[in-house]
């Protein structure tokens, strides 16, 4: 019995021609890294928070969300038809710096008043209480934007047309039509991976997070109100989500709506569990291969090659999936990270 490959290895031959021109790598790269930088900052805040707390915060989408829902609101009613483009990304960094301080107060609030009662007592008391915070959060922020005639979903188009002319527009890199957006998110992405990078080690509450991570008894004999640590990192997470969430306000992808809580939980997972629980490193390193498989994926679908929609989802979990079964502890994790 023979194999017909009359139809089958032309059209490989055709994908792998197509595939190294340097215009589709050219795409795949850029379009991969902007969607890392939102991926790092969207999971980095759940890696700091269990990697010294040991907490699985299933709130952190919902943070995203009203991140997501805030900057569209700051930037609906700041900027006009008539407001240039330098204005715009002026404002969007305010309202940055807002959200970030406005969710890192709340967060911090929500670790001292509701999670540290139950600190001594199971995960399984702190993931149903997350998780039960995380649907009030998103049925009331549902009702809210309702009754401002703003349906919870599809998309929030009123805050994704805020973004300036030329992030939607298409730029030739190599040959490739690129929008400008993914290089904004790619600047942002640097700039928070250093960010995070310097508090961690070149500050005294970072040190307090890397040395309680590895023996928290240790660090209270020394005198180091570790609780009070406990505070200022999942606050920080609250507030990094929050950030994400602004990011993805301006994504065509993305966009403010109700469903975002649900869906920015399922890939922060992903990408911390593949890096590692825990490890500030495995974080970049996933959400850099996480950024670069959707990407590829999506080139796939979008140029006709593969016709399934659910691609790069199916790629990004298969991934998770992979890594679960070859290296249970992540890309750069530890057996036993958060005291646990």
């Amino acid at each position: 019995m023979t194999i017909e490959l009359t139809t089958e290895v032309p059209l490989v031959i055709d994908t792998l021609e197509r595939l190294f021109q340097p215009s589709t790598i050219a795409r795949i790269i850029v379009e991969g890294l902007g969607k890392a930088a939102v991926y790092f900052v969207l999971a980095v805040g759940l890696t700091l928070v269990f990697g010294l707390m040991g907490v699985l915060n299933f709130t952190h989408g919902a943070m995203a969300m009203l991140g997501a829902y805030i900057g569209g609101l700051v930037m609906v009613l700041s900027v006009s038809d008539g407001t240039g483009a330098l204005v715009r990304i002026a404002l969007f960094m305010v309202v940055l710096a807002v959200v970030f301080a406005l969710l890192t107060g709340f967060g911090s609030a929500f670790e001292y008043s509701l999670i540290r009662p139950i600190y001594d007592r199971t995960p399984m008391y702190q993931i149903l209480l997350t998780f039960g915070v995380a649907l009030i959060l998103e049925e009331v922020t549902r009702i809210v934007v309702l009754s401002q005639g703003i349906q919870p979903e599809p998309p929030w188009s009123g805050a994704m047309a805020t973004a300036p002319a030329a992030f939607t527009e298409r730029y030739d890199i190599l040959g490739a039509p690129i929008r400008g957006l993914y290089a904004f998110e790619i600047v942002l992405g640097i700039v928070a991976v250093v960010g995070v990078w310097l508090f961690l080690n070149r500050t005294l509450y970072g040190l307090y997070i890397r040395a309680g991570s590895e023996d928290p008894e240790m660090v209270e004999a020394l005198g180091i109100d570790v609780r009070q640590a406990f505070t200022i990192v999942f606050g920080l997470g609250t507030g990094l989500a929050g950030i994400g969430g602004v990011l993805l306000m301006w994504d065509p992808l993305w966009g403010p709506s109700a469903l975002l809580a649900i869906d920015v939980l399922l890939y922060a997972f992903v990408v911390v569990i593949i890096g590692g629980l825990g490890s500030f490193k495995g974080t970049v390193a996933a959400a850099i291969l996480v950024g670069i498989a959707d990407s590829f994926t999506t080139w796939l679908f979008a140029t006709g090659i593969v016709t399934f929609t659910g691609l790069p989802e199916l790629t990004i979990f298969g991934l998770l999936v992979i890594m679960l079964i070859i290296r249970p502890q992540g890309l750069y994790g530890v057996e036993e990270v958060g005291g646990h």
